[in-house]
């Protein structure tokens, strides 16, 4: 008997001892994957193969990594929202073009596409600490221009650029009109016990009841519970809930702590939407939702306060 209870004690260290190294070693390759398999680094299209008229832009993030982006506009002179787009965790910004397509059009608004250090053709490598200052970057970018409205900035993030945008949301105020996300998790500390479930005993967010006592290993833990609380922007969430890779709940989660401090939040579930899918499945409602959203939160300036707005975001 003491035989087993010992083989077994082993047994359980043993899965915990593998878990933590692999943790370690292989956690930027799970949360970040520039490079989908099959495929390389680079962009297999531009905006132009969709008839797109964009810019190639050129950033330095405050530490000098050189990144760059994609600024897709209506029309020349469009005034509508600028929506700064951040994507998911896998691929790179011209998987998404296909989206943004009808984005633009169904929106009549601009669309700015970060490449994520270390993603498409930006330099460097992916970090936390690094792609929230690749984020900030491209708001003062954006913030800076005199050929868009800039008191109508929108931040879109779906599902690991939901984190990034609640960051950089939060940080900034003053230059961000809106936040949307998209099948966002809670923590990517939450996260870890989904992928390995007896992880969720050591490592968690700031809800989770177990000892927590491996938490210190994680270098990017993206706790967006821990910031959509603080964010006074109105906040669309968009939530599949045929989501197979982040639990529906997580979105949810983030949505009652954001409404318990935040009036202007809004909450909109699409019952056949999937991780990637959830905007194609959604069709026309989902359009019509982000639409409203903007109309209501984001309205059209008539009254020439757009260039002050302008002037003001350029400081």
């Amino acid at each position: 008997m003491v035989s087993y209870v010992n083989a077994l004690l082993y047994g359980v260290g043993g899965l915990v001892v593998a878990g933590m190294a692999l943790l370690v070693a292989l956690q930027e390759r799970l949360v970040y994957v520039p490079v989908l398999p099959g495929l390389t680094k680079s962009y297999p299209i531009t905006p132009a193969r969709l008839r797109l008229a964009y810019e190639d832009v050129w950033l330095r993030s405050s530490d000098g990594v050189r990144l760059h982006a994609w600024f897709i506009k209506l029309f020349p002179e469009c005034r509508g929202p600028t929506l700064l787009f951040f994507q998911e965790n896998a691929g790179n910004i011209a998987h998404r073009l296909e989206m943004v397509r009808i984005m633009i059009q169904r929106l009549q608004c601009n669309v700015f596409m970060l490449s994520y250090r270390g993603y498409g053709a930006s330099d460097g490598y992916p970090s936390q600490h690094g792609i929230t200052m690749d984020a900030q970057a491209a708001l003062d970018h954006l913030s800076q221009r005199t050929d868009i409205d800039a008191s109508r900035i929108v931040v879109f993030g779906r599902s690991l650029g939901g984190a990034v945008g609640a960051m950089v949301t939060k940080n900034n105020p003053d230059k961000v009109a809106a936040l949307i996300i998209e099948n966002t998790f809670t923590s990517i500390l939450d996260m870890a016990g989904v992928l390995l479930p007896i992880l969720k005993w050591f490592i968690g967010g700031s809800g989770s009841k177990g000892p927590r006592i491996l938490n210190f290993l994680v270098r990017s833990p993206w706790s967006t519970i821990d910031v959509i609380g603080e964010i006074k922007q109105p906040i669309l969430f968009l939530s599949g809930l045929q989501d197979e890779m982040i639990p529906p709940s997580h979105m949810q989660m983030l949505y009652a702590k954001a409404a318990a401090h935040n009036r202007q939040c809004v909450f909109v579930d699409f019952p056949t939407g999937m991780h990637m899918d959830t905007w194609l499945a959604g069709g026309d409602h989902y359009w019509r939702t982000v639409q409203q959203f903007l109309q209501e939160h984001v309205p059209e300036r008539t009254d020439g306060s757009s260039d002050s707005n302008n002037d003001m975001g350029a400081r």
